[in-house]
């Protein structure tokens, strides 16, 4: 009963410490101004982060000592670098930071969770392979994540499922840590969503988005999806990481490719994320939203599956993975058009 203790804990954690994060926003000048691209009238608190992040330790701490005795390194590094993350995510909010100096930041983050003993392993014995790898992984999460932050609810909402799809996985396999974490993100998140959606009264700022980025790559690595002591019919259940998390993923590649081909930087913000795209099919704001929940959860789902299905299962799963992604380039494009046309 560990992670749902976790889990309820911080998520009344993150419900009653948000209001206390928007009062310490305007008092410290953490705020969001109306602008380009934004679509509130007032200045906005950022420090949604903060809220979330406290109740997640608060959440892991609930769990009591067999957490930390299990595998106190791990979860040292992963608390070290989700709360460097909430750091530099503040800054960037604070001093609108420039891409190489955040870059920079999130590769240090994500040394930080090396060091912790995460690895993305692929089956290779190499090391450095493995060092590298998990290198790229976190921070492709955390700029993901951060991406998705476009809309109210959006980011915590998927970030909340994300979390809750690892945390069964991990219940499933009897792995404590992973299964508290990810219950602990989770009611993190939730407990925090009320305030930002679907009207939002506060933010999670980039401080928000890099920390729930980072705890979900993080989360994506901890558990064993293939168990050689009980094996899957396939090597299949490597790939659950990358459909949990294919509409964030998705979303990042997709933008940065569409910012490339008109010769615009990749890291300045627009209307082009997913999001923006089925708002001008004629969805609201809170159905698109809705709609790209309803769309990580169908995927994850899948994504459990692969734990024990059959090769011809998995490959269903896989071809829905494509499938639902086809789905979205094509409402994408079909967006895209209908902008154009209106113009």
């Amino acid at each position: 009963m560990q992670p749902w203790l976790s889990f309820i804990i911080a998520a009344v954690a993150a419900l009653a410490l948000t209001p206390l994060a928007r009062i310490v926003s305007r008092r410290f000048g953490f705020l969001d101004d109306p602008g380009h691209r934004k679509i509130h009238a007032e200045p906005m608190p950022l420090l949604g982060g903060v809220a979330v992040f406290a109740a997640v330790v608060v959440g892991v701490l609930a769990a009591g000592p067999a957490v930390v005795v299990e595998d106190g390194r791990h979860l040292a590094g992963i608390l070290g670098g989700a709360a460097l993350a909430l750091a530099l995510g503040l800054v960037d909010d604070r001093r609108d930071l420039k891409a190489g100096p955040k870059l920079a930041g999130q590769f240090l983050i994500a040394l930080v969770a090396v060091a912790g003993g995460l690895r993305v392993t692929l089956f290779i014995p190499v090391p450095a392979i493995q060092w590298l790898l998990t290198v790229l992984w976190l921070v492709t999460v955390m700029n993901a994540l951060n991406f998705m932050d476009n809309m109210d609810g959006l980011c915590p909402g998927v970030g909340a499922i994300c979390a809750l799809i690892f945390g069964g996985i991990a219940m499933a396999h009897d792995q404590l840590l992973a299964a508290t974490l990810a219950a602990a993100t989770a009611g993190g998140l939730l407990g925090f969503l009320p305030w930002n959606f679907p009207r939002a009264k506060i933010f999670l700022g980039d401080g928000g988005s890099h920390l729930t980025g980072f705890l979900l790559g993080a989360l994506a690595l901890l558990p064993s999806y293939y168990q050689h002591r009980d094996p899957s019919p396939t090597l299949l259940p490597v790939l659950i990481p990358l459909i949990v998390l294919a509409l964030p993923l998705f979303d990042l590649v997709a933008v940065m490719w569409q910012r490339w081909r008109r010769g615009a930087p990749v890291y300045i913000g627009d209307t082009s994320h997913i999001s923006h795209r089925f708002v001008r099919l004629g969805l609201s704001p809170v159905a698109a939203v809705m709609v790209l929940y309803s769309l990580t959860l169908v995927l994850g789902f899948g994504a459990v599956v692969l734990l024990w299905a059959p090769a011809w299962v998995a490959a269903l799963v896989v071809a829905q993975t494509l499938g639902v992604l086809g789905v979205v380039t094509a409402l994408q494009y079909f967006g895209a058009r209908r902008n154009a046309n209106s113009r």
